[in-house]
């Protein structure tokens, strides 16, 4: 049969996909690359965390509600679960034990998926929640969850621990500023403080933590208003920030010097993670176009390190 022009643009297509994943670790550093399909994912593709084996975990992988599954080596996600009706992911972490929790943005839940088991538990619920948006974990298992109001253009940020039953206890921590529309967020190496975006500011902010009170305010960096989304942290303590409809990761100090921007092949990154079998490749959901890219970088992140017994 004859071949046309659209299978010939699939197939090249599916050669530069397999190419890159297979070269993914041998890359030069902060050189990124596409790793799956176009369009693989929804519009809403977000939160990437990644388990100790290398898997990679995506929110909204064909259709809203769906978390997928990337494992090594491929170049195509796979479905890993389907959270209850109604429910759709936002951000996914792992813990210290390997188990994943996914915040549900449109029910205001956190789930719990235990590790090795593919059915959500409902780990906290707050109807006094806007989202929950962003999530990050720390050594003992507590989280904390960006909460931003999008329409009025302010937010705020949970603390939620685990309570003797197993589920989650949670309350709005207390600051000394008014906080913008909270979006991404992550902890210091030494979980002393927590690094937050502000969407509509394009501020990083800075906090330390006192019990349930955030204090310390210190302003990191601004960028252009409306161009940050996702953040994480390294091991050594970098800031590695989403820039959305910038096409970049922005790499930088704590004092916010920025090290370098990693351009990317989408313009519409909403996060990011770090994972591979060292810690050392970070992962990038793109909106524009519904993928996953990626690139190699010199340190681990801390969560990928966290979840290893002599980190």
């Amino acid at each position: 049969m004859a071949i046309t022009s659209k299978a010939i643009s699939w197939c090249l297509c599916c050669e530069v996909l397999l190419a890159n994943t297979a070269v993914l670790a041998d890359l030069k550093l902060f050189q990124a690359r596409q790793i799956t399909p176009t369009d693989e994912y929804t519009f809403g593709i977000e939160g990437p965390a990644a388990d100790l084996d290398g898997n990679l975990y995506v929110v909204n992988l064909g259709k809203a509600g769906t978390i997928g599954r990337l494992a090594p080596g491929d170049a195509r996600s796979e479905k890993f679960a389907d959270l209850p009706d109604g429910s759709v992911g936002n951000s996914i972490r792992f813990d210290r034990d390997g188990n994943m929790f996914v915040a549900d943005y449109k029910k205001h839940n956190i789930f719990e998926f235990r590790k090795g088991s593919l059915a959500p538990a409902s780990w906290f619920h707050a109807d006094q929640m806007n989202q929950p948006n962003d999530i990050t974990i720390a050594r003992d298992g507590t989280i904390y969850a960006s909460d931003p109001n999008w329409k009025g253009r302010n937010g705020r940020i949970w603390q939620i621990a685990r309570a003797a039953d197993g589920t989650g206890r949670g309350e709005v921590m207390t600051a000394p500023r008014t906080m913008g529309t909270t979006n991404g967020i992550d902890l210091s190496p030494d979980e002393q403080r927590l690094y937050v975006t502000e969407s509509n500011s394009g501020q990083v902010w800075s906090y330390a933590i006192k019990g349930a009170e955030l204090t310390d305010a210190k302003l990191v960096k601004t960028f252009e208003p409306d161009t940050v989304d996702g953040l994480r942290t390294d091991v050594t303590g970098r800031l590695f920030v989403a820039r959305i409809l910038r096409g970049a990761i922005a790499i930088m100090k704590t004092d916010g010097t920025v090290e370098r921007e990693v351009a990317l092949v989408g313009k519409e990154p909403t996060n990011l993670a770090f994972g591979g079998n060292d810690g050392k490749t970070v992962y990038v959901t793109q909106r524009q176009g519904g993928f996953i890219e990626g690139f190699r970088t010199d340190r681990e992140g801390r969560e990928h390190c966290l979840q290893r017994p002599d980190c």
